[in-house]
């Protein structure tokens, strides 16, 4: 391949439409804004939300609360879930998943020390609570944070 022989992708470059620039452009005259009205005037349209002077949605519906879109969200599972797996074996994310244990990861997957455990599992997670590592390591296994 050659400079000379270089193009852009067809359909990249296109041409703007030239409006209300005479009725043979076919978007001349109203230059496709119809007739009149406030959406036909310059600096025309009204800005999202609005509702013609009447009290918008967003002021009228009640506002509690905070929501943190920061926050680290877990994927959780109990300890007693942990019972359908066989002695010695690791559980991790993927085998969960597999397991239908878990649906989505999220940031990571939380074990909760709800339910009792009798089997010796490595289990890797993102995060134990001191119950659940508790009742894992009583059975003989090891809670390794991922």
């Amino acid at each position: 391949m050659k400079l000379h022989e270089l193009s852009p992708m067809p359909g990249s470059n296109v041409e703007s439409k030239r409006k209300g620039r005479g009725h043979g452009s076919g978007n001349g005259k109203t230059a496709g804004k119809g007739h009149k009205g406030q959406k036909a005037r310059s600096g025309g349209s009204i800005r999202p939300g609005f509702e013609g002077g009447q009290t918008a949605l967003a002021r009228r519906i009640p506002k509690r609360g905070f929501n943190n879109i920061f926050a680290t969200k877990y994927a959780v599972i109990n300890v007693s879930d942990l019972e359908m797996f066989n002695d010695g074996i690791t559980v991790d994310a993927e085998l969960l998943k597999a397991s239908g244990l878990v649906n989505k990861e999220l940031d990571g997957i939380k074990v909760l020390g709800n339910g009792e455990l009798t089997k010796n599992l490595t289990v890797k997670a993102a995060k134990f609570s001191a119950a659940a590592k508790e009742k894992i390591e009583k059975a003989g296994g090891k809670a390794e944070v991922m």
